[in-house]
């Protein structure tokens, strides 16, 4: 088990989810591909997702920023398949499921080498982090690049979702997001990744077995890249 697949805080099962979604109201829930998602005006796919490890190469650099590819430190930008990703957050609570403004998203994840900005090897570089508040509507707006791998871990982004400073109670949820086995190996297998080892695949990684599937990001082409939406609701935040 690497560093990176140790488990933080509690991986709700496929069970707690939809014992969670039950619990905004059954007139909302509407079973889609075999799950449960709530749907209120403004808020598609309202689902409760796992959390998972915050993993070793957190940083907290507070670097307000969409476009994580350039380095500040030097104004180097990273190379790699664009990808162009949008958070969306939202509040399950009381029998309701709304759209959540005011959140910090923080976004970190490795190189199309596998490595990370500001640890070991790499001190000083700030490349592939940042965080965006998130808009009335919730939304939180990312130009990345797409993860290479390295040992020990499927590909993947990792994401911190916190409540702004001045609310109390505050939250904290950290999870992980994932990629499709077969799109990862055509990207890895064109020019910058250069058809590196990709390590290890999604059924053999620790931590996507416990969850995983439900982080996986549903990407489609765009300009030369990927883009894709994902949402994530916070039951009582």
């Amino acid at each position: 088990m690497s560093a990176d697949d140790r488990p933080q805080g509690r991986v709700l099962s496929r069970r707690e989810a939809l014992a969670v979604l039950a619990a905004a109201g059954s007139s909302l829930l509407v079973p889609v591909a075999g799950r449960a998602q709530v749907k209120p005006p403004g808020v598609a796919g309202c689902v409760v997702r796992p959390e998972q490890s915050e993993g070793p190469f957190f940083v907290e650099e507070a670097l307000n920023r969409s476009d994580l590819r350039t380095d500040p430190s030097d104004g180097t930008v990273k190379p790699g398949t664009p990808l162009a990703l949008t958070l969306i957050v939202a509040r399950l609570a009381r029998g309701s499921c709304a759209p959540l403004p005011g959140v910090r998203v923080d976004l970190w994840h490795c190189d199309h080498l596998g490595a990370y900005s500001d640890v070991s090897g790499t001190a000083g570089k700030k490349f592939l982090r940042g965080y965006q508040v998130t808009d009335g509507e919730g939304r939180a707006q990312f130009t990345t690049v797409y993860p290479g791998g390295y040992q020990g871990r499927t590909v993947h982004i990792h994401f911190k979702l916190r409540a702004a400073r001045e609310q109390r109670p505050g939250f904290a949820f950290t999870s992980q997001l994932y990629f499709d086995d077969a799109l990862t190996d055509q990207v890895l297998a064109a020019p910058p990744y250069g058809g590196r080892p990709r390590g290890t695949r999604n059924d053999s990684d620790g931590l996507f077995r416990r969850g995983g599937r439900q982080l996986t990001l549903a990407l489609t082409p765009r300009a030369g890249g990927y883009a894709g939406t994902f949402t994530v609701a916070l039951d009582g935040a």
